[in-house]
């Protein structure tokens, strides 16, 4: 980011200002409650293609957004303008709509007491001073790494890195009001690869707040090459069942989707393969998720929620029982419990191993699949039926052997993840959810 850019992005104090001044403004129009979100974001991303700049964007985004809240019906509005007449128009419109919303008896703010009292630095704030020439001489270096990694690797869908910083104020008529200064760095590569007629893409990246934390750019370009060499080949196997292991970045989708079963939402929508399952023995007994909002640096940390609420460490599943849900305080009004502090999602979620590196689980698979990546959307959050599209490895005896593409992964999710039999300590940190490689002993695998 350019000290230009820098200088641009309005500061927490600043913000807090607006917000104060929504919030006056909601109290002054009669409003029971009301909450108040604002924001200011500043990027810059550029994609090198070929060796030439493809695309360069620079984002300037700032807005403010107030609810409100009158004899139990709400009323929302946003603006983009951040005036001061902008901001009372923008409240004089949420009580307006309020009036013509239904009574909802759950909604409004959190409970008091539960506001954040300490916003904790937790070190999510470190600007990259780059600008857009640096930016595309790295860019372009990246590309050049993956091109030159193999001489089969024959194209490309560019490199781009992507540098972003904002700062995000709420307040509410609670007498909450926080911020949290955050930048979000990220370098990746795309190349195909081409051998005896056969093409094959695949792609690498590196994720980080910090970006001296970020993966070198020829790293990550010969990772993008490496694997997409890895791919030609790929063949279909029989249809077959067999044991199946999730790569970390695959894996953390994997277990997402129970994250998204115990969702307050999902629960009282009686929408979730997992309704009512608190207490109940979800995975093996050696399976734990733990939510640690406050890891420094981490992707997903957060002193307080979208609603002013303060975070904390907590253990979702235990010995693989279900613990409790994911909720807001509106979801949690709604069931009859209490907020997690989940407003606006999860937050860091850890899942640790239970077994070594990659290669020994490869060892105790013995002969399976190894799914890199997944296709489609076939997963019934409903049901938990799960079927998707998959490419990847075929390994026996512990060794791989061959890469397999055009095949289907099946089951439902219920019994998978009773299933697991290991997960390995390769944990990837570059999402919200910390999970090694998920091992599988059984799934139905379609192909020829």
């Amino acid at each position: 980011m350019s000290a230009l850019a820098k200088r641009e992005l309005l500061g927490p104090q600043e913000l807090e200002s607006l917000v104060q001044q929504a919030l006056e403004e909601a109290r002054r129009l009669g409003a029971d409650q009301a909450e108040v979100a604002a924001s200011h974001d500043i990027g810059l991303t550029v994609t090198a293609r070929l060796g030439d700049v493809e695309n360069l964007e620079y984002t300037n985004d700032r807005g403010i957004a107030v609810t409100v809240y009158r004899d139990s019906c709400k009323g929302s509005a946003s603006t983009s303008d951040i005036s001061s007449a902008a901001i009372c128009e923008a409240v004089s419109k949420a009580c307006a709509f309020a009036q013509y919303t239904a009574k909802d008896q759950h909604s409004g703010l959190a409970d008091a007491g539960m506001m954040c009292t300490d916003v904790l630095d937790l070190q999510l704030d470190h600007p990259w001073t780059i600008d857009a020439g640096a930016a595309i001489d790295l860019a372009v270096a990246c590309e050049k790494s993956a091109l030159e990694f193999d001489k089969r690797i024959k194209n490309s869908e560019g490199a781009t890195v992507s540098s972003n910083r904002g700062v995000r104020t709420y307040g509410n008529t609670h007498g909450f009001i926080g911020s949290i200064a955050q930048t979000s760095h990220s370098i990746s590569c795309a190349v195909i690869g081409e051998a005896d007629g056969d093409m094959q893409r695949d792609y690498y990246y590196s994720a980080a707040r910090d970006s001296t934390e970020l993966e070198s750019v020829e790293k990550i370009g010969a990772q993008a090459g490496r694997r997409a060499v890895e791919r030609l080949g790929a063949r279909k196997v029989k249809t077959t069942r067999a044991p199946v292991l999730f790569t970390p970045e695959v894996a953390r989708g994997f277990i997402g989707h129970a994250i998204g079963a115990i969702a307050g939402g999902a629960q009282y929508q009686r929408a979730s393969f997992l309704l009512d399952a608190v207490g109940e023995q979800i995975f093996p007994k050696f399976v734990r998720i733990e939510e640690r909002p406050h890891i420094p640096k981490a992707m997903a940390s957060t002193p307080f929620d979208a609603e002013g609420v303060a975070t904390y460490d907590r253990d979702i599943v235990t010995d693989g029982i279900l613990q409790g849900y994911i909720l807001s305080s509106y979801s949690a009004r709604r069931l009859g419990l209490k907020t997690t502090a989940n407003a606006g999602g999860a937050q860091n979620l850890v899942v640790p191993g239970n077994a070594d590196n990659f290669e020994s689980l490869l060892k105790e698979m013995g002969t399976g699949l190894i799914v890199e990546e997944l296709i489609g959307h076939g997963v019934n959050a409903v049901t938990g039926d799960y079927s998707r599209g998959a490419v990847g490895h075929w390994v026996e005896n512990g060794e791989i052997c061959y890469p397999v593409h055009e095949v289907t992964i099946a089951g439902n999710l219920r019994d998978l993840y009773r299933r697991i039999t290991a997960i390995g300590n390769d944990q990837d940190l570059r999402g919200g959810i910390r999970c090694g490689s998920v091992l599988v002993d059984d799934m139905t695998i379609a192909g020829s």
